[in-house]
Protein backbone atom coordinates (compact mmCIF):
# COMPACT_ATOMS: atom_id res chain seq x y z
CA UNK A 1 0.00 0.00 0.00
CA UNK A 2 2.87 2.39 0.81
CA UNK A 3 4.56 1.68 -2.52
CA UNK A 4 1.32 2.33 -4.37
CA UNK A 5 0.99 5.72 -2.65
CA UNK A 6 4.61 6.61 -3.49
CA UNK A 7 4.11 5.69 -7.14
CA UNK A 8 0.83 7.59 -7.33
CA UNK A 9 2.43 10.70 -5.79
CA UNK A 10 5.32 10.45 -8.25
CA UNK A 11 2.88 10.24 -11.17
CA UNK A 12 0.95 13.28 -9.92
CA UNK A 13 4.12 15.33 -9.48
CA UNK A 14 5.49 14.28 -12.88
CA UNK A 15 2.24 15.02 -14.73
CA UNK A 16 1.81 18.41 -13.09
CA UNK A 17 5.24 19.45 -14.36
CA UNK A 18 5.01 17.71 -17.73
CA UNK A 19 1.72 19.41 -18.52
CA UNK A 20 3.27 22.88 -18.17
CA UNK A 21 6.61 22.29 -19.85
CA UNK A 22 5.89 19.99 -22.79
CA UNK A 23 5.61 22.21 -25.89
CA UNK A 24 3.80 19.57 -27.98
CA UNK A 25 0.73 19.54 -25.75
CA UNK A 26 -2.12 21.73 -26.92
CA UNK A 27 -2.25 23.50 -23.57
CA UNK A 28 -1.94 27.23 -24.22
CA UNK A 29 -0.20 29.05 -21.38
CA UNK A 30 -1.08 32.63 -20.65
CA UNK A 31 1.80 35.04 -21.13
CA UNK A 32 1.53 36.16 -17.51
CA UNK A 33 1.84 32.58 -16.23
CA UNK A 34 4.77 31.94 -18.59
CA UNK A 35 6.47 35.06 -17.23
CA UNK A 36 5.97 33.85 -13.66
CA UNK A 37 7.41 30.42 -14.48
CA UNK A 38 10.69 32.07 -15.47
CA UNK A 39 11.23 33.00 -11.81
CA UNK A 40 10.90 29.44 -10.50
CA UNK A 41 14.56 28.42 -10.79
CA UNK A 42 16.03 31.58 -9.18
CA UNK A 43 13.47 31.41 -6.37
CA UNK A 44 14.24 27.78 -5.59
CA UNK A 45 18.01 28.33 -5.75
CA UNK A 46 17.73 31.34 -3.45
CA UNK A 47 15.67 29.36 -0.95
CA UNK A 48 18.30 26.61 -0.93
CA UNK A 49 21.41 28.79 -0.86
CA UNK A 50 20.43 31.67 1.46
CA UNK A 51 20.39 29.62 4.69
CA UNK A 52 23.77 28.10 3.82
CA UNK A 53 25.33 31.53 3.27
CA UNK A 54 23.79 33.53 6.09
CA UNK A 55 23.20 31.07 8.94
CA UNK A 56 25.99 29.74 11.14
CA UNK A 57 25.42 26.05 11.85
CA UNK A 58 21.81 26.52 10.76
CA UNK A 59 20.89 28.48 13.89
CA UNK A 60 22.32 31.99 14.21
CA UNK A 61 22.65 34.78 11.68
CA UNK A 62 26.26 35.26 10.60
CA UNK A 63 26.83 38.51 8.68
CA UNK A 64 30.50 38.94 9.63
CA UNK A 65 33.00 39.62 6.89
CA UNK A 66 35.05 36.63 8.07
CA UNK A 67 32.27 34.34 6.84
CA UNK A 68 33.76 32.60 3.76
CA UNK A 69 30.30 31.86 2.38
CA UNK A 70 29.41 35.56 2.18
CA UNK A 71 32.72 36.50 0.57
CA UNK A 72 32.47 33.72 -2.03
CA UNK A 73 28.81 34.49 -2.76
CA UNK A 74 29.51 38.20 -3.18
CA UNK A 75 32.43 37.40 -5.47
CA UNK A 76 30.23 35.07 -7.53
CA UNK A 77 27.51 37.71 -7.86
CA UNK A 78 29.95 40.40 -8.97
CA UNK A 79 31.80 38.12 -11.40
CA UNK A 80 28.68 36.75 -13.06
CA UNK A 81 27.32 40.27 -13.46
CA UNK A 82 30.54 41.59 -15.00
CA UNK A 83 31.72 38.64 -17.09
CA UNK A 84 28.63 36.46 -17.75
CA UNK A 85 31.09 33.54 -17.69
CA UNK A 86 29.77 30.72 -15.51
CA UNK A 87 32.92 28.59 -15.48
CA UNK A 88 35.15 31.50 -14.49
CA UNK A 89 32.68 32.52 -11.78
CA UNK A 90 32.49 29.04 -10.28
CA UNK A 91 36.25 28.48 -10.31
CA UNK A 92 37.16 31.88 -8.83
CA UNK A 93 34.45 31.90 -6.16
CA UNK A 94 35.29 28.32 -5.13
CA UNK A 95 38.96 29.26 -4.95
CA UNK A 96 38.17 32.24 -2.75
CA UNK A 97 35.96 30.09 -0.54
CA UNK A 98 38.68 27.46 -0.11
CA UNK A 99 41.31 30.12 0.54
CA UNK A 100 39.09 31.81 3.16
CA UNK A 101 38.45 28.43 4.83
CA UNK A 102 42.19 27.81 5.10
CA UNK A 103 42.87 31.26 6.54
CA UNK A 104 40.13 31.12 9.17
Amino acid sequence: MIWLMIVMMAVVVFMSRYWFFEPKLSFKRLEKIQGLLEYCAPAVLTAIIAPIIFLKEGKTLNLNMDNPYIIAAATACILIYLTKNTLLTVIVSMGIFLLMNELI
